[in-house]
């Protein structure tokens, strides 16, 4: 499933990107999301949409907690305090969420979920919602197909749990991938939980949600070395640009 910023708008999920938008004073521009998937699993022709009550639930309680803020300071040391006030001070209630009733019929590249809101809170939401609809969707599309194999006379039992992604998916499979060999991990409650390298991609949204160069308010960031100095970092994102 993909997780898009909607054409119509102006405007994936880490706190940097959070930041990102923070730093260039576009947190609250409204912008709208749009969740879809492209194929049908299983090679069906029909996927059942579930997850919309975990979802509903997750935003209900969305808060930083201060061992969230403490984490997040380690792992962005540039960040001014104004950052993770904004960090504490967030919750949903500027969002909206248009959606499909759960256990609906869908199909490829209709929007499951519409998310409207400020930008900051819906990147930062963007992630877990993924999560929780491809599962559910998943797990509920096969078992219709498989009512729909059998018939509504026959009793069916779920045995699953035993082969599961562990008792919680996400951060069970990011934690033994550690184990495996990775350095590290995109799921930053993972990371705060097992000590582990945190790291991810920009998201297109980001981009997205600028016209040009011109609406950048600073083109410098610091240097990675730590000596203080200044970099232009659109000469050396054009610089790269060039040679790819």
């Amino acid at each position: 499933m993909k997780f898009v910023r909607h054409p119509r708008v102006i405007a994936r999920t880490t706190s940097v990107r959070a930041y990102a938008y923070f730093r260039t004073k576009r947190h609250q521009t409204t912008a709208v999301f749009d969740l879809f998937f492209r194929k049908n699993p299983f090679d069906g022709e029909y996927t059942i949409f579930a997850g919309l009550s975990e979802i509903i639930a997750f935003m209900d309680s969305y808060k930083f907690t201060e061992e969230h803020i403490a984490f997040l300071k380690e792992q962005m040391p540039a960040a001014g305090e104004d950052f993770f006030d904004y960090l504490r001070n967030l919750d949903c209630s500027q969002v909206k969420v248009h959606a499909f009733q759960e256990g609906s019929v869908v199909f490829p590249r209709q929007p499951l979920l519409r998310i409207e809101g400020p930008i900051g809170i819906c990147q930062l939401l963007e992630t877990t919602l993924l999560c929780i609809v491809n599962y559910a969707s998943l797990v509920a599309t096969n078992a219709a197909r498989m009512r729909m194999a059998v018939g509504p006379s026959k009793t069916l039992l779920e045995f699953g749990l035993r082969r599961a992604q562990g008792p919680n998916g996400g951060v069970s499979a990011t934690r033994y991938a550690y184990v495996g060999g990775f350095e590290g991990t995109s799921n930053a409650l993972a990371g705060m939980m097992f000590g582990m390298k945190v790291g991810g991609t920009h998201a297109h949204s980001f981009v997205q949600s600028f016209s040009s160069l011109a609406d950048l308010p600073t083109r410098t960031i610091e240097a990675a070395d730590g000596s203080g100095r200044q970099v232009d970092i659109v000469e050396v994102a054009l610089k790269y640009r060039q040679e790819l």
